[in-house]
């Protein structure tokens, strides 16, 4: 049976706890507005402030205490086609660390762009993941950015022989062009085996120093 999403819980809570007029001994400080600066609410609007209600002492009774956040997850995960969502809190660095986290632990590598956020470097030190740096390139047709792309125009020091079909796609010496790379990743994807490359998932690819091609 398909589940019902006509009802919104968080938002239908916090309707019910701004006309209930309750004032929790929790934060927020300016307790839905009552202490909050009168300039500021004069240019904000109390309405701000009426929404910002803690979930753990707030939205619901007591005896419903995350009810409210865990029927709205489950309604996100039935939406989206998930076994379970789970909502996240502090902005979203706190949803950056959970996700490297729940791919990788101490020891394990990641791979990580040059161009992460800061989240991203306080969770490596957090986890003990160990980072593989990769150098972010500009995609026109996306419009973003993206990694493997400075190899791209570049002369290889290394051969690259994907499986199937067992023919070399790189040769050293050759000049490396991105419809190439474009194919590798792109077989990668879809099972290929490179054995040769020195790092095997293309992280990076070995080329000739500038100033010697």
């Amino acid at each position: 049976m398909a589940a019902d999403h006509t009802p919104a819980p968080v938002l239908e809570a916090l309707a019910a706890y701004g006309r209930e007029g309750r004032l929790a001994f929790t934060p927020p400080g300016h307790k839905q507005a009552r202490g909050a600066d009168p300039a500021v609410r004069e240019v904000l609007g109390d309405a701000v402030f009426h929404g910002d209600v803690l979930v753990t002492a707030g939205l619901g009774a007591p005896a419903h205490r995350g009810r409210v956040s865990r029927r709205a997850q489950e309604l996100m995960a039935d939406a989206v086609h998930a076994d379970h969502t789970f909502f996240s809190t502090c902005g979203s660095s706190l949803s950056v660390k959970a996700a490297m986290l729940a791919v990788a632990g101490p020891h394990e590598r990641l791979l990580i762009g040059r161009d992460a956020h800061k989240s991203v470097v306080s969770g490596l030190i957090l986890s003990g993941i160990e980072p593989v740096w990769v150098e972010p390139r500009w995609d026109a047709e996306r419009c973003s950015a993206g990694p493997g792309g400075r190899a791209a125009g570049r002369t290889a020091a290394e051969m690259i022989t994907p499986y199937p079909p067992g023919i070399p796609a790189v040769l050293p010496g050759e000049r490396l062009s991105e419809p190439v790379l474009r194919y590798l990743r792109s077989g990668l994807d879809a099972g290929m085996y490179l054995p040769d490359p020195s790092a095997p998932a293309l992280e990076t690819v070995r080329v000739v120093a500038e100033g010697e091609e």
